[in-house]
């Protein structure tokens, strides 16, 4: 294969051996035809020159990458699935393929989904279907578009199988794909370990997370440690639920074992954009109690890290990591209206001052039911102006708009010159509720278009040139 000079493998989680992960191989495909290649992603790890054989062949066929892991590795893990707990969990339809160093120095993973059964498939058939491969690709490109810390689809290949599925017409296409992440690490794997009572186990694990993820916490003591590591989760979990909330998604299914130890946002199944602001609003159908609502997403994540806490006890005094797991309310409090702020381009003011925009905002989004998309791009820098000649002119000219008129020209937009992009010019936002998504899919179903999948992909890209949240001064 052509080796850059910025593709520096580093395959590391195999080091810690047998109790970690399974060896395993990738299912052997009656078809392998590429249908999403992440040439961005590919760029900043050093893999962007594999022409279209060579790319099919290491995440169609799984052909090792060069002085990468030898064979993929089925991670091992336990979980809360709706606050049960599940010790049959692990990776059941996927493995951790190779790492490497990004353009940035970070290690990154690159793992699967639907590559065919393993040790912990439970009887699953270890596949994915075509349809959930496309909707992970379209949530990780709008959520990283709205600012939100995702993994990010890194490939698509349609495998050729029919597959029978409970919960949508069958059969349906088959997919394998690829996930760029930035560790796959979850707070499921620390439960494994403290349920079986495997303490040397439990502290290799977190002095892997530590040396890899977290180098700056081993100048501490080794007794603070794993309070100081449980701090550090749930700060960067409650800035991504902040960020979840502002951008207006559902995860849908909240268990342990799909959050990751790095505050990133991965393994998109049942997920949905509110159409508008309803804190009940949930994703998955068969969330039957509103588990993981909309509005429920804080709490979920909160009670989450409270059993990676218990997990830890092994390690550290419950005294310690009590005092650590308060860091999530904290940083949740104050970075859930700065999440609004940011997707509004606004600076932030005080913390008073953004509690209270915060309070006016959703009082007028929930009296009105404006379209919470639609509001954020029509009040992006704060430009009244323009916010008044947009179609949803109706909801703004409500009295229970009035409040957030007068509150929103209290703070300094944050570089106001991004209004200048032609995304702005446009009546409406790109949105992806789920008529859109369903629509995306029917053309791919129907007559196998893809053109129109392609094109939201390209308008995603467009929105986020414009918002350009990811590089925001905020």
């Amino acid at each position: 294969m052509p080796i850059t000079t910025t593709y520096q493998a580093e395959p590391r989680f195999e080091s810690l051996g047998g109790d970690f992960a399974d060896l395993v191989q990738a299912a052997d495909f009656p078809q392998i035809q590429l249908r999403y290649r992440n040439q961005e992603a590919a760029r900043q790890v050093g893999l962007q020159d594999l022409d279209e054989a060579q790319w099919i062949a290491h995440f169609g066929r799984f052909e090792a990458l060069p002085d990468n892991q030898k064979q993929p590795l089925a991670m091992r893990y336990h979980g809360h699935q709706f606050r049960q707990y599940n010790p049959d969990l692990g990776d059941g339809r996927g493995f951790l393929f190779a790492q490497m160093r990004d353009h940035q120095g970070c290690l990154m993973d690159l793992g699967t989904k639907g590559s065919g059964r393993t040790p912990w498939s439970r009887g699953g058939d270890g596949r994915l279907t075509l349809k959930g491969a496309v909707r992970e690709v379209l949530a990780a490109h709008m959520l990283e578009a709205l600012g939100v810390p995702t993994s990010r689809v890194f490939s698509v290949i349609e495998t050729g199988e029919s597959l029978i599925r409970g919960d949508e017409p069958s059969p349906t296409r088959s997919a394998v794909m690829v996930r760029l992440s930035h560790s796959h690490i979850r707070f499921g794997s620390f439960q494994r370990l403290a349920a079986l009572g495997q303490t040397e186990n439990l502290k290799t694990l977190l002095d892997h997370s530590l040396e890899y993820y977290m180098p700056d916490l081993l100048t501490l003591k080794e007794a603070q440690r794993p309070a100081a590591f449980l701090e550090r989760v749930a700060v960067l979990s409650a800035q991504l639920c902040a960020r979840w909330i502002a951008a207006g998604f559902v995860h849908g299914v909240l268990n342990t074992d799909n959050m990751n130890i790095n505050g990133e946002s991965f393994d998109y199944g049942p997920w949905r954009f509110l159409p508008h602001y309803e804190p009940g609003f949930t994703a998955a159908y068969f969330d039957h109690q509103g588990l993981y609502a909309f509005g429920r997403q804080g709490e979920a994540v909160g009670w989450n890290l409270a059993r990676l806490g218990e997990a830890l006890s092994l390690l550290a005094p419950v005294e310690a990591l009590q005092e650590a797991h308060k860091s999530f309310a904290h940083t949740y409090a104050k970075a859930l209206p700065a999440a609004f702020l940011y997707r509004l381009g606004l600076r932030p003011g005080t913390q008073e001052q953004n509690h209270h925009f915060l309070r006016t905002l959703l009082a007028a989004l929930k009296d009105t039911q404006a379209p919470f998309e639609g509001f954020f791009f029509d009040w992006f820098g704060a430009d009244e102006g323009r916010a008044m000649t947009r179609p949803r002119l109706g909801f703004y000219q409500d009295s229970a708009f009035a409040a957030f008129r007068k509150e929103i020209q209290t703070f300094t937009p944050d570089r106001p010159d991004r209004l200048h992009h032609p995304y702005f010019a446009q009546d409406n936002p790109f949105t992806l509720v789920i008529d859109e998504v369903e629509a995306i899919w029917e053309a791919i179903a129907t007559t196998d278009d893809w053109s129109v999948f392609e094109a939201a992909l390209a308008t995603i890209t467009e929105a986020a040139n414009a918002y350009d949240l990811n590089h925001s001064s905020i």
